[in-house]
């Protein structure tokens, strides 16, 4: 199975501050890898840096096997990298369907050129997620839990090649947890690779093929779930310091 994507030394600096410091992985087509760590760990400046809102201080990261050098955030949008929020911001006057639709709209490929295609995959995205009975509202009467089955919903209508999700179960209780990690393997199934950050272990070990783990901006550890779970140095500096 070769790399959808590849981190080769990645760093951020802001202001003299190193936030991600030297980081390299890399994602298999069709695995799920799991990234965890502290709050303040660069694991969403990560993340951005590679669907592009964050540009790298230095090294590279390379998606199919280009490198992703100056390739803004909308063309890699285009190129099949979609994305979720931690912090979600849909249109809030805008429909469901309409938040959705944008992403059909704007996605790989340059997005869904007929607008009754684009609205019916948006339809589709939000059945998907549970959101179908909704899809008339405005998205700001929509809760929180629901907001972050819209961010999935519209990340999805773009289409990805490379899904990054953003602790998208943050907030939602056992039931929903349990929804959305089965959401999730199916979009595998679909043949969409998938880099997650999350903090729910259950979903985390529900989930990932594999694991790595950010601590002050650097990789500290990197294996099977099970093998990071048990690493001294995670469990000192992140599980250690949670309830698990």
């Amino acid at each position: 199975m070769d790399n959808i994507l590849e981190a080769r030394g990645v760093t951020k600096r802001f202001h003299g501050v190193v936030a991600v410091n030297d980081v390299s992985f890399h994602l298999k087509r069709g695995e799920i890898l799991g990234l965890i760590g502290p709050n303040g760990a660069g694991k969403t400046t990560l993340v951005s840096m590679v669907n592009g809102t964050l540009e790298p201080s230095g090294g590279d990261l390379v998606f199919e096997g280009r490198s992703m050098r100056g390739v803004p955030a909308y063309r890699r949008a285009h190129l099949g990298i979609g994305r979720t929020f931690q912090v979600m911001k849909p249109f809030p006057a805008l429909s469901v369907l309409d938040n959705v639709l944008m992403g059909a709209l704007f996605g790989a490929n340059g997005g869904e050129h007929d607008i009754e295609r684009a609205r019916e995959q948006a339809r589709e995205c939000l059945e998907f997620v549970g959101l179908g009975a909704r899809i008339a509202q405005r998205a700001d009467a929509l809760g929180g839990p629901e907001r972050k089955r819209l961010e999935l919903a519209r990340a999805l209508a773009m289409k990805p090649r490379l899904l990054l999700l953003d602790e998208v179960m943050a907030g939602l209780n056992n039931v929903e947890i349990e929804e959305v990690i089965e959401d999730i393997k199916k979009v595998r199934d679909h043949g969409i690779s998938i880099l997650v950050i999350e903090h729910v272990m259950k979903a985390i070990k529900s989930l990932s093929d594999r694991v790595f783990v950010l601590h002050h901006g650097e990789k500290i550890a990197e294996g099977t779930t099970a093998e990071v779970l048990r690493d001294p140095q995670v469990v000192e500096a992140y599980l250690g310091r949670r309830r698990q």
